[in-house]
């Protein structure tokens, strides 16, 4: 078995003395430093810390208290603190599209990821099997232009009934409103192709081919109130050539799009994300 540990992720300014007095406080309360990493951009400090649990003296209750009280107020430190034996529950959003909504489900059936999906929702019907098949609750709710507010509403209701802590836009082709993403910040995680602003609208693959192009790729991003233009988690490029038809373009973008989201899940589950001035600090 795995061991019990706690990770911070923490910010601030930089200043001398920053990583002795987290690793301090870590021996001070008989925890093992199991990793580490830290990065400075200009004066701004980000570090990530996991520490066995087995002989720590303090309960998970009461280390958040005691880390502000002995180090984080002295260094005007913002943190996140969490802990390996609590199971995230990750929200999949889903419209028609099914690769990237298959591959999600096949790594969370095969134990690959150890979260909880406790709900599935789609402004369409066509996945509703697919939840039933996995025995995850499927909600339909179809978004138009007069429903969109009160339909909002209700996913934000199933969201919190549910205690999710993040959630996946699976080629989710609806725009989310700020009525989610303010209540979510840094936890909803879209894909795309890699296209925009270049090639726009519904078909990009058939114009990028008719443009000639020599690299395909695909983004993974935090979701914000600019459209696709969040802070980027995780991306890549597959080559292509003039010799291959848009079929084979749309098939690689789509064999991008599945790879690419699931090393954005990761990195997320993992705790090896921070974002700052919309960009991700990303620990290895």
């Amino acid at each position: 078995m795995s061991k019990q540990s706690a990770t911070l992720l923490i910010q601030c300014d930089d200043q001398v003395g920053l990583v002795a007095a987290v690793t301090e406080f870590i021996q001070r309360h008989m925890g093992n430093v199991l990793h580490l990493e830290q990065h400075v951009d200009t004066d701004a400090f980000f570090m990530r810390v996991e520490w066995d649990l087995e002989n720590f003296n303090l309960e998970n209750n009461a280390v958040a208290d005691a880390f502000e009280k002995q180090i984080a107020h002295r260094f005007s430190m913002s943190f996140q603190l969490f802990f390996s034996g609590e199971k995230q529950r990750m929200a999949l959003f889903v419209s028609k599209l099914p690769h990237c909504f298959y591959d999600i489900l096949s790594r969370y059936q095969s134990g690959e990821w150890d979260i909880e999906i406790p709900l599935i929702v789609s402004n369409h019907e066509d996945m509703r099997p697919v939840a039933e098949q996995f025995g995850i609750d499927f909600y339909h709710l179809p978004i138009t232009a007069d429903n969109k507010a009160e339909q909002e509403k209700r996913q934000v209701e199933l969201l919190k009934q549910h205690k999710i802590d993040f959630i996946v836009l699976a080629r989710y082709m609806q725009i989310l409103t700020a009525d989610i993403i303010d209540q979510y910040p840094n936890r909803i995680i879209n894909i795309h192709h890699s296209f925009l602003p270049a090639f726009p609208g519904a078909k990009p693959y058939h114009s990028a081919h008719a443009r000639g192009v020599k690299i395909i790729g695909a983004t993974s991003h935090y979701v914000t109130a600019d459209l696709d233009a969040g802070p980027i988690i995780s991306q890549d490029v597959s080559r292509v050539s003039h010799s291959e038809e848009v079929d084979e373009f749309i098939r690689k973008g789509r064999d991008l799009e599945k790879t690419v989201l699931a090393n954005a899940l990761w990195k997320h589950m993992q705790r090896k994300t921070l974002v700052y001035k919309n960009r991700t600090i990303i620990f290895n």
